[in-house]
Formats: structure tokens, sequence, C-alpha cells
């Protein structure tokens, strides 16, 4: 029986097991966490349910097709809601902008802001949905392992002004300031700038419009078990509590994994959705290419990190809806202080995620779930000690909430705790305590992220934020399906 393992139970790691189990690759998933789920882990406390993170899903084809490889119906294994709308965002004057996929509602949306800015927005909109057919469809699941492959999509890419960020291509359709931070926001949904970040991002309003904003009940930590539960059913096994210590190898070749309890086993093929710098660095000690390949990473931008301030409280809000985005008086600024600057600036732009709306469940009886998410610089940049800075950041963070949207919120507070990038680094091995691993700018994606398949040791893939495509639910799921092609080829089945 060929045998393969899959290093992190990710979203990335969970969906390539599954496509490999259900080809008839025996596939082990090695987890060094107590449970499932990466950056989708989840905690319990008095009763409220925390979802880690991701808690936006959008495309959830790509997910059912894992389980429609063996003829099962995700349905048996997980509950998803629609969210409605997407997301509203607010500005400190008092403005909201409820975004959505119902023309009527955000054509009236849009015209508060700007009627002017109606037409710009449809012609956006078609742009938005040739980046989506170049960008998702045709290349979002396939390997870019040479760069002749890039040099094929080149020109496609480079029809679309791909060279531009998300917030000069948007600006070039709409002139409202408002409207152009959100039509560009999404990119720090992935870990990019919007300043920065690849126009072809622009894909992700296409993908929302056409598959909807989506929430798993019970939370994004459901979906990770619904995935556990179909992959061990077709008989694939998942370790948990025992990192791994070493990839080990023979000449050019991965021969098996090494745990810190000391397990091991011997593997025809090894995949990782672990942080890429660790797994270089920290598991390939026994070959050069672990070195060499290091080097060069050491060398790249790396996304930056998050601040998240998890929060159970007395009582519900049916005005507050599942995502907002609180922006601050600053846009340009502020993003040039965390990417750029490595400043933790005084004003911050905050998601809220207020999960209770849509499922009530997640906190005791008349009380509500939520969390307040900070973008801030990644240790590299910011090397402060955020077990001195957190208490008074996360203090921050509520009082502006309270001042802005929940009057009283400090005094209903029953539990509280909050998640740096010094979490990130240790809990996740992320390097500099990215959230979202290599920075997704133009000369860091595609052919020039991390490969599917090392170059160099022909049986060792990877899968997740740090290779192609990227970060985000749609683009590790698609990492999956570029990786398993490759290692089901490769393993001749």
């Amino acid at each position: 029986m060929t045998k393969a393992a899959v290093i992190g139970a990710g979203f990335g790691g969970l969906a390539l097991a599954i496509r490999l189990q259900s080809a008839g690759i025996e596939t082990t998933v090695v987890e060094a966490r107590d449970k499932p789920g990466g950056r989708a882990y989840y905690w319990e406390r008095e009763g409220f349910v925390f979802d880690g993170g991701p808690t936006v899903i959008t495309d959830p084809d790509c997910l059912t097709q894992l389980w429609e490889l063996t003829g099962a119906d995700m349905k048996d294994d997980v509950e998803l809601e629609p969210v409605f709308p997407f997301y509203r965002l607010n500005w400190p004057d008092g403005t909201n902008f409820d975004y959505s996929n119902d023309e009527v509602d955000l054509t009236k949306e849009i015209e508060k802001l700007n009627p002017a800015d109606v037409e710009g927005y449809r012609r956006f909109l078609e742009y938005s949905a040739g980046v989506y057919e170049e960008g998702y469809l045709k290349l979002g699941d396939v390997p870019f392992l040479d760069f002749k492959s890039m040099l094929k999509a080149a020109p496609a890419l480079a029809r679309k002004q791909a060279w531009r960020s998300v917030y000069s291509i948007v600006s070039s359709f709409v002139e409202n300031e408002k409207l152009r931070e959100a039509l560009s926001f999404h990119t720090l949904l992935v870990g990019g700038s919007p300043m920065k970040t690849s126009s072809i991002y622009a894909l992700i309003h296409k993908l929302e419009k056409d598959g909807g904003v989506w929430f798993a009940r019970g939370g994004t930590n459901r979906l990770i078990a619904g995935m556990v539960a179909h992959f061990e059913r077709i008989g694939g096994i998942v370790r948990t509590g025992d990192p791994v210590v070493d990839i080990a190898t023979r000449g050019d070749r991965a021969t098996g994994l090494r745990c810190e309890s000391g397990w091991h086993d011997d593997f025809d093929a090894v995949a990782s959705n672990a942080d890429i710098v660790h797994s270089y660095r920290d598991l390939l000690t026994s070959s050069k290419r672990g070195e060499r390949a290091t080097k060069s990473l050491l060398r790249k931008r790396y996304s930056p990190s998050l601040f998240v301030l998890h929060f159970g409280v007395e009582g519900t809000w049916p005005g507050i809806p599942h995502h907002m985005i609180l922006f601050g008086p600053r846009y340009d600024g502020l993003l040039r202080d965390i990417y750029d600057h490595g400043v933790l600036a005084e004003d911050f732009s905050l998601y809220l995620h207020h999960p209770t709306i849509t499922d009530p469940s997640m906190a005791p009886d008349g009380c509500s779930t939520f969390y307040a998410l900070a973008p801030v610089p990644h240790l590299g940049k910011f090397p402060a000690d955020w077990d001195t800075i957190g208490e008074d950041y996360a203090n921050r963070i509520l009082d502006h909430i309270e001042a802005r949207l929940i009057p009283g919120l400090k005094d209903r507070i029953k539990t509280k705790f909050w998640y740096t990038p010094k979490d990130f680094a240790q809990d996740l091995n992320a390097h500099q305590g990215s959230a979202f691993s290599l920075e997704p700018i133009l000369t860091q994606s595609a052919y020039f992220r991390v490969h599917n398949r090392d170059d160099i040791i022909d049986n060792l893939y990877f899968v997740g934020a740090g290779t192609h495509p990227g970060a985000g639910i749609p683009g590790v799921v698609g990492s999956a399906k570029a990786t398993a092609g490759l290692m089901i080829d490769d393993l001749g089945r």
C-alpha cells in the first residue's frame, strides 16, 4: 500500500489528506497541537465558543468537492449558514455600508456614498469577473513548478494589469474614498496590503458575488471537525498532540517522519502544511536542501501578524451583524505603519466577528460571543514583548468598541483573552509570528511562491498559505488540489 504523511491538520493539510485518501493512498496526518485546525483552532470558556479564525467561508463548492470524491455529502457533517450582509463597513463619522451580492441593496448603498460611482462599480465587477476567470478558475489549483508555466500565464495577467495594486485598480473605477476602501480591504483577509497586493486579488469580489459568504453552524471549528470525520471515515489516520521534529531523508528523497514522542514511520511521500520556514529550517535538518531553502526564504517579505481579542459578554445585539469592519481615521497611513514601518499605531482598524447573531448556541443563553481582530506588524518589524503590552492593547480596543458601538461593553464582559504575534510564533511555529505566511505581492506569487513540490527532494510537497495560490480558505483548499494532483500522479495512483 502506498503511504503518505501530511504534517499539520489545518484546512490545507486536511483537504490534501482527504484527496490522497480518496485516491487510495494510505494517509496519516500528524498534528502538533492537542486538536486539529491549525489557524482554525478554537477554545471553550465558560460556555462560550471562540473560533481562532478564519471565519469567512467563500466558494463552498471547493469544500463540497472533498466529500464528493467518494460520493459523500458534506451536509452530513457540516451545516453551512448564509451570512447577510457579507460585511457591514463602518467609518468614524458614523457612515455604514452594507456589502452583499444583492444588486438592488448594493446599488442603494453605493448611491448613498456617491451616485456617480454606481456605473464605475459595475465596470469594476466586470474587471473582477475577468481576473476571477484568469486567476482563480484557470490558475488557482495549477502548480507553478517551472518558469515556463509562469510565462504561459503572463500575457493574460498582463492584460489584467496584474502589476497594479488592488487599491489602484479600484480607484480607476470609483471616485469615493470610502467606496475605494470598501472594495479593496479584502486583501487584508489573506495577509496583503490593498496598496501593494496584485490587482488579481480583486477576484475576491466575483468569488463572493457568485458563491456568497457562509458560516459553519457551531463555528469554523465544526467545519474542521467535519473534515476530520470524513477523512477518518474513509480510512485516514489523524495523530494529534505530537509535534514532528524531523523529516527523514536519504539522498534527495524524503523517507519518513519522527515525532517528539519518539513515534516514527516510513512514508513514500511527505507533505507539509506547517509554516514554510519551520518546515525547511527546523524539520529538514538532515538535508542540505533545508539550509539552502531557508536562506532564500529568510530574504522574503512576510505578512503582518494579528492581535485577536476574544470576549464573551452578557446581552445580545441584534443590530450588530456577523461581520463588521470598523475603519480607523487613516487607511494608507495605517497600512504603511503595519507593513513598512513596524509601528504599533495609536489608531487601528478592526474586524469584529459576532457569530452568535447567526448561531446563538456559541454562547450561553442571553449572551454573545465576539472577537475583535487588529492587524499588527509581525515580530520581525515590531519585536515587542506582547506579554507586557497585550493587556493595554486589549483595553484600548475594548474602549474603542465601547465608545463607537457597544456602550457599557466592559461592564458586561464575562470572559476575555487575547491571541498575539507571540502566540502565532509559539503555537503555530509561524515565522516572525506572521498570520498569513508570505506577503501576497506579485513577486511572491505563483512560481515565485514556495512550490507545491520541492525542486530537489521530489517526494516532498507543500500545502497551505505559504505555497501557491496563498492564504484564505479557498486559497489553501486550492493549494491542496494542486498538490494532491502532483502527489497522485507521482505515486502512480
